[in-house]
């Protein structure tokens, strides 16, 4: 293996890492700390989204403005803030203050069985076998997972498991919408951008200065670690290995996220998982290795 390879390789595991580590860290937030999901996602967004327009500005001025020079590129970036990176945002931080980060971190790896039937719907075409493979194990997993293996009950709050799954369905919005836009204009343009325009945008709608939290350096700390380490970095590192390996090595290695989300959340948050949750999660996460192994094995037809 090529030190370029290996190089690759740990960025596609540090990024998710830090993603499920900041998501439990956000658990802990709006647990123990005056902080709610508006005021995390806005300053999340908002930080984040300075740290990474600068970044590129101070990299290449000409190619990260290139957007704002084509009116219907800039308008669909301006729908891809709010459709896709703001929802997926805001979605996801509401599934952890209603359930816990393991649970939204692992339905928010439904996304890929959604694009499956998006496609099959758009296309018009019948899923290939893998496909409905990939289908039954997202489904038979999301109802082990949310029910411990008893069908008439949920193990998780209703708001929880509602918001999981629109977490899932604005995963697949934020992977599906801003394809051509990365094509041509590249990735820390496009992310930076739209957290800045959706940082904006929700710091003014919920007045985060209305709603800043109790100070304590504990709290600033953990928001700090959400907002640096656990976005700017970890989209630098994930969106880095992309140069090194390819997307389908690092959408393998992006399990790591739920991994790490759940053992800090069963370890340092007291969340049970029992064997139901666990065989339910590995069913979900599972999705992304056979689409993975299907793909290596053979390309994808167009879309």
């Amino acid at each position: 293996m090529t030190n370029s390879k290996i190089q690759g390789i740990a960025l596609a595991i540090t990024g998710p890492l830090l993603w499920g580590i900041s998501g439990t860290i956000a658990q802990a937030l709006f647990t123990n700390a005056t902080v709610t999901a508006n005021w995390l996602v806005s300053i999340r967004m908002l930080i984040s989204g300075v740290l990474l327009v600068g970044y590129g500005i101070l990299k290449d001025t000409h190619e990260n403005v290139a957007v704002w020079r084509h009116f219907g590129d800039a308008v669909y970036l301006v729908f891809f803030s709010f459709i896709g990176m703001a929802a997926s945002q805001y979605t996801y931080f509401k599934a952890i203050d209603y359930g816990n980060a393991a649970t939204a971190t692992i339905l928010q790896f439904l996304s890929p069985a959604l694009i499956i039937i998006y496609l099959a719907i758009r296309l018009q075409r019948w899923p290939r076998r893998v496909d409905l493979i990939s289908l039954a194990m997202a489904l038979i997993g999301t109802i082990l997972l949310v029910t411990h293996g008893h069908l008439t009950t949920l193990s998780i709050p209703p708001k929880g498991f509602y918001w999981g799954l629109l977490t899932a369905l604005s995963a697949s919005l934020y992977t599906l919408l801003p394809r051509n836009l990365l094509k041509k204009y590249g990735s820390i343009p496009i992310v930076g951008w739209s957290m800045l325009i959706g940082g904006v945008a929700f710091s003014v709608f919920y007045k985060v200065w209305d709603q800043m939290p109790a100070f304590s350096w504990q709290t600033y700390g953990r928001v700090g670690f959400v907002v640096i380490f656990g976005t700017m970095f970890a989209y630098l590192f994930f969106l880095g290995s992309l140069q090194f390996i390819t997307a389908t090595t690092a959408s393998v290695l992006g399990c790591f996220e739920p991994l790490s989300a759940t053992f800090l959340s069963v370890v340092f948050l007291g969340v049970s998982f029992g064997l139901p949750e666990i065989f339910g999660a590995v069913l979900i996460v599972g999705t992304v290795f056979v689409q993975s192994w299907a793909t290596m094995r053979k390309p994808l037809r167009p879309e």
